[in-house]
């Protein structure tokens, strides 16, 4: 059974009112040489251009909003992340005058962790991965009665999809749209908004192979949670998918794809040639999708969602090195 929309449409623009504030439209960009690579319309949408260079800064704007209105006695949140979700917290929780505290797993991106912290977090670092993490902040809730911020919720969700709205505006008619899927907001956004507009375009979801969660979940069309999640796509990281974002992404997507880690890397050299704007690992990841469809993607209408471009100075230059492969390219 589809899972019912997780907001209406009046509740979409208001939204997109709202994250204006904060938010420019980001652009869309035809790029030619994606297109000559991939043999299609390919379609950029650059979510690295927002403040905090990634589009989670939209989800935390409408969270906060929301919270403030229906919690006013809340003074300080804590949530887990591995980078983007947190500065999106804590730039948003500062903004509405309360404090943040982000529990991020050890080895984090020593980048993104600098982030959060000039955007007014107080970071902690507490377990092997994001699952850790996130219980961590859970106990951290509980004992200090914080308000907890999950990595997935509806006023998060909807935030997230104020960018699929301005790609369908930008670009109407797409035959279809690669999307980056770590706990699920992007791809459910999509979802969301295509089925707000009856429109046609298919939804097609990347994990990274290292870290499968959402791809075994929608093959089994239930929850699958796995050991570990062994990636440098620190962004996709997930291993305990949410229920209801598995049930929106087992109603809606065509197909979620794995990637390699070979070929994600592939992806941010490719990126980077053909729009001089470097990805962060996981902003990578839809065109890396769309490169291994590229066979079937001829005389389409594509768009890739470039998610963010906060990542660390030696991720870059592994992603830059020269390899064997890199004349398929």
């Amino acid at each position: 059974m589809t899972p019912p929309a997780p907001f209406t449409a009046a509740e979409l623009e208001a939204a997109r009112a709202l994250v204006a504030r904060d938010v420019p439209v980001t652009p869309a960009y035809r790029w030619p040489l994606l297109c000559e690579a991939l043999g299609a319309d390919v379609w950029v949408k650059h979510e690295n251009h927002t403040p905090a260079g990634a589009f989670k800064v939209r989800g935390g704007i409408t969270y906060m909003h929301a919270l403030v209105q229906r919690e006013p006695g809340v003074t300080r949140v804590v949530s887990a992340t591995r980078g983007n979700h947190g500065q999106s917290i804590a730039r948003a929780a500062v903004a509405c005058g309360l404090a943040a505290t982000i529990v991020v797993p050890h080895g984090n991106s020593p980048a993104k962790n600098a982030a959060m912290r000039a955007w007014g977090a107080d970071l902690v670092v507490h377990g092997r991965d994001f699952q850790e993490a996130a219980e961590h902040a859970a106990d951290l809730a509980a004992t200090h009665g914080w308000h907890a911020v999950p990595a997935f919720h509806p006023d998060l969700l909807l935030g997230v999809a104020t960018y699929a709205a301005e790609l369908h505006d930008q670009v109407p008619d797409l035959d279809v749209v690669y999307v980056p899927i770590g706990m699920g907001s992007g791809a459910c956004a999509n979802i969301a908004v295509r089925d707000l507009r009856g429109l046609a375009t298919r939804v097609v979801g990347v994990v990274a192979a290292g870290a499968p969660a959402y791809a075994l979940s929608f093959a089994a069309g239930h929850v699958v949670t796995t050991e570990r999640a062994d990636t440098f796509v620190d962004g996709v990281a997930c291993r305990t998918p949410p229920a209801e974002g598995v049930a929106a992404v087992v109603a809606g997507a065509e197909r979620v794809l794995q990637i390699g880690e070979d070929d994600a890397r592939r992806a941010m050299r490719l990126m980077w040639d053909a729009t001089h704007q470097m990805p962060e690992p996981a902003g990578a990841l839809a065109l890396a999708g769309a490169w291994a469809d590229r066979d079937a993607l001829a005389g389409r209408n594509v768009a890739v969602v470039m998610t963010g471009g906060n990542t660390d100075a030696d991720v870059v230059r592994d992603a830059l090195a020269p390899t064997g492969d890199d004349a398929a390219t």
